[in-house]
């Protein structure tokens, strides 16, 4: 985190003038927290097109959300109506959220994500938002989800038992995979990631064109007759309606991928003003189309207990028992694209973290040795989402792990959305150099805001009888946990910047350097406060 202390100078008594003049002039190169949003990467590592941009959010979006969530989704609100109606909200939330990440995208066009944009409105206290988000960032596994998912429905289609080992050990496999060819093979990672992608489209397609052969009465099994008096059942629960709300946003994760790795795009700008709306949009429409062949093919009762399988419930009541295999296979390998997809942005996002400096041992995590990838900042999470994948009790697992990931990220983007409002009211004051390539207009982000304060305050509200999501956890364990990875972020915070340089008598100074692979990283200096105060005066 921070490097040797610099030999202490000729000291002079310092005087509260010129310590707080000091400290600010030694504390000035600080990056976003200044406005600056200087940042060096070789040319050589911008690799990813429009193309690449696309899949690398339509992956992580499509990854088995919309093939296991539909259950649960219809379980909570009772009725095939209401349960449409999430999904329309949903998409409408993604589509605003995608605005805002495109404004703050291209305004600050670098790898990291939220972490720049968190530092470039929240100033004060300096460092506050960059410690808070490192924790959140490095604390929980992305991946460990669509792992456990992968080894559901691998085991599905071998006709094998699904029990808590054998599920969670494919997942392992699923990974560490992901991880070595990440590490080792980054061109080739992101020609299987656009691969994957494809496959998956085609999926999605296949299933949109069956459910119309279903609508025409082509099935093995008696039509279930969804879509008459759809509401038929609903629940009022705000719990359930909330809870509902984030399996679908669940599902739509992922309209920010591309904005981690803006730094290894070229033409930034422009390529996540095409790649983004393209996918965003298409999903949204897919969504909707998918629920209905869903809907047009399976009971509302078989839908409920196929439980994370239901794709291939679908498939088996309009083509047959082997077709729900090979259907099981194909849902498999969409998890393993957006596996693929989570652990590339994810493992840069640590890296970017190290690159500024922020994580203790920064300069392993801000490394790309050996193979000219963020290796390091890829096996943290591999090692965190392992951790998470393995710790929740069997039946609860995936529920659990989509809602801690789901909760946090709530409340991230209402400080997201809520600093863009900031900037929205106080440009001209604050924020006179903000130029975006993109707006995304002030009543689409107070929308946005306003979505996430919902999700945030929400999940407190007790569950009627029968409906929480969990079989053997506390409905409320997600945000308790969420809110305890953003304290420890809180508590490194004081540790880091107030405790220890105060009882050192240091000050830590920011400076940005250029590193010989052309990547430009953060070095923190403990300078003592007396060698401040020194310079200080000799410039006077």
């Amino acid at each position: 985190m921070g490097e040797a202390a610099l030999p202490p100078p000729k000291y002079a008594e310092p005087t509260t003038k010129n310590v707080e003049e000091g400290l600010k002039r030694a504390d000035g190169i600080t990056g976003l927290y200044e406005g600056n949003v200087f940042e060096a990467s070789p040319e050589d590592r911008r690799q990813i097109g429009v193309v690449s941009a696309s899949f690398l959010i339509f992956n992580r979006v499509i990854g088995t959300g919309i093939f296991s969530t539909p259950s649960t989704i219809l379980s909570l609100t009772g009725s095939v109506g209401l349960s449409l109606f999430m999904w329309v909200v949903g998409t409408l939330i993604a589509m605003a959220g995608t605005a805002v990440y495109l404004e703050w995208g291209t305004a600050i066009p670098k790898n990291g994500g939220e972490k720049n944009y968190l530092e470039y409105v929240y100033r004060k206290p300096k460092f506050l938002a960059t410690a808070m988000f490192a924790a959140y960032a490095f604390l929980l596994g992305w991946t460990a989800g669509n792992s456990v998912i992968f080894g559901e429905y691998i085991l599905n289609a071998a006709g094998v038992e699904v029990n808590r080992w054998n599920q969670r050990g494919i997942g392992l496999a699923c990974v560490t995979v992901a991880l070595l060819i990440h590490s080792c093979a980054l061109k080739w990672g992101l020609r299987l990631q656009n691969l994957l992608g494809a496959i998956k489209l085609i999926i999605i397609l296949i299933i949109v064109v069956t459910g119309w052969a279903a609508l025409a009465g082509h099935l093995k099994v008696d039509p279930p007759d969804n879509f008459t008096d759809a509401f038929a059942g609903t629940k009022g629960s705000g719990y359930g309606i909330v809870t509902a709300l984030y399996n679908v946003i669940w599902s739509f994760i992922g309209y920010s991928n591309a904005n981690y790795a803006l730094s290894e795009t070229r033409n930034p700008v422009r390529t996540l003003k095409i790649a983004a709306p393209i996918a965003i949009i298409s999903v949204g429409i897919l969504y909707m189309l998918v629920n209905i062949a869903y809907f047009a093919a399976v009971p509302k009762e078989d839908i409920i207990s196929s439980g994370q399988i239901v794709a291939a419930s679908f498939f088996r009541n309009v083509f047959g028992t082997r077709a729900e295999k090979v259907m099981s296979v194909f849902v498999a390998l969409s998890a393993f694209g957006n596996v693929l997809s989570v652990l590339f942005s994810q493992g840069r996002i640590v890296q970017e973290l190290g690159r500024e400096g922020v994580l203790p041992f920064s300069k392993i995590w801000a490394s790309n040795w050996p193979f000219n990838s963020p290796a390091a900042g890829l096996a943290e999470h591999w090692l965190v989402s392992i951790i998470v994948m393995l710790a929740p009790p069997p039946g609860d697992a995936y529920n659990f792990l989509l809602n801690l990931i789901s909760y946090p990220l709530s409340i991230v983007n209402v400080f997201v959305s809520g600093g863009l409002v900031y900037i929205y009211l106080t440009r001209e004051k604050n924020f006179p150099l903000w130029a975006p390539g993109i707006r995304a207009t002030l009543p689409v982000t107070v929308f946005f805001l306003l979505s996430n304060v919902y999700l945030v305050i929400a999940p407190y509200v007790p569950p009627d009888a029968g409906e929480n999501v969990y079989n053997d956890l506390p409905y409320y364990l997600h945000c308790v946990v969420a809110l305890a990875v953003f304290a420890v972020g809180g508590i490194y915070y004081i540790v880091w910047t107030i405790v220890l340089p105060r009882l050192g008598g240091y000050v830590l100074v920011k400076e940005t350097v250029v590193d010989a692979d052309g990547w430009s990283r953060s070095v923190f200096t403990r300078m003592p406060v007396n060698q401040v105060v020194t310079s200080q005066e000799e410039e006077e």
